[in-house]
């Protein structure tokens, strides 16, 4: 006789809610699949004044060259694609608050009280820092980021000169960009400062739940640099200024970051000396033993 047959019971009792939380989890997916579809429908109808506001940042920049602010397409489905790309977007963003009760309605019920609590501040805080970051990208930094490029722009010169029988004027380059590549370009700068605002978010919670120390944040800094100047290479286009906004931003954002988790964890220990869990004479020594042990390395 197997053990299955034995104790029909307890597999039972331990399926049952497993296919309980796998039916749930899908009715919530459905429900997420729907609301961003809707969105999507909402922003489609829209998608031309929507555009007209994206390219805000552009046309400031070519009024100021005294030059009109004119797009093209270059392919007959271009116009198509850009209108859906709006509104994967805008579908996105107006989904997110949805999306996001949907995911705590399926969290909460497994968390404790005070878990929920230390929760739902971050929750709240996410799609805040995204619209902030996406913000500073859409009115700071696009703006640079097109001037610096238009910047090399190559007009003619007002003078002809008369080369055999033909006249000959001064070379004019100017720019006549496709809609598409410069929707590309304005909806990476938006999603990378949105994605890279959510670096406290992240950082905080992960030091709430003990993943990650204030100490052991500031011990990697110049390995965070590191990293924060790759990303910044790679996130943003070919230019010195765009790429010095976002390593500035994200490493104030990392400092923020330890600053915030320095805090979680002092209000951890006031907790718990509270409770009469945290010995101050035991932590005192584990902090004598740990300067000890980086004299020692040091030495070495």
């Amino acid at each position: 006789m197997s053990h299955s047959d034995e104790f029909p019971d307890e597999i039972e009792d331990s399926t049952a809610p497993l296919i309980e939380h796998l039916a749930e989890l899908r009715n919530r997916l459905i429900h997420c699949v729907a609301a961003f579809v809707v969105g999507m429908v909402i922003c489609f109808t829209v998608a031309t004044p929507l555009f007209n506001f994206l390219t805000a940042p552009l046309c400031q920049v070519l009024a100021e060259r005294n030059q009109d602010c004119d797009l093209i397409f270059i392919s007959p489905q271009e116009g198509f694609f850009v209108a859906i790309k709006i509104s994967f977007l805008g579908g996105f963003i107006l989904a997110f608050p949805y999306i996001g009760l949907q995911m705590w309605r399926f969290v909460a019920p497994g968390l404790y009280k005070n878990e929920k609590g230390a929760f739902l501040p971050f929750l709240v805080a996410s799609p805040f820092m995204f619209i902030l970051g996406a913000s500073f990208a859409f009115y700071v930094v696009t703006p640079l980021a097109y001037d610096f490029f238009l910047g090399f722009q190559q007009f003619s010169t007002e003078g002809e000169a008369v080369v055999g029988e033909e006249v000959s004027q001064g070379l004019s380059v100017v720019f006549q960009g496709s809609a598409q590549e410069y929707l590309n370009l304005t909806i990476k700068f938006i999603v990378a400062f949105g994605l890279c605002f959510q670096l406290p978010v992240l950082l905080t919670l992960m030091g709430k739940a003990g993943l990650v120390s204030a100490e052991g944040l500031g011990n990697v800094r110049k390995y965070a640099v590191v990293a924060i100047l790759v990303l910044a290479a790679l996130v943003t286009p070919p230019d010195v200024i765009t790429q010095v906004i976002l390593f500035v931003v994200v490493y104030g954002l990392y400092e923020i970051s330890i600053f915030l988790v320095r805090r979680v964890e002092r209000k951890r220990e006031d907790k718990l000396r509270e409770e009469g869990y945290f010995d101050d004479e035991e932590a005192e020594d584990l902090a004598d033993l740990d300067d000890a042990e980086g004299d020692q390395t040091d030495g070495k």
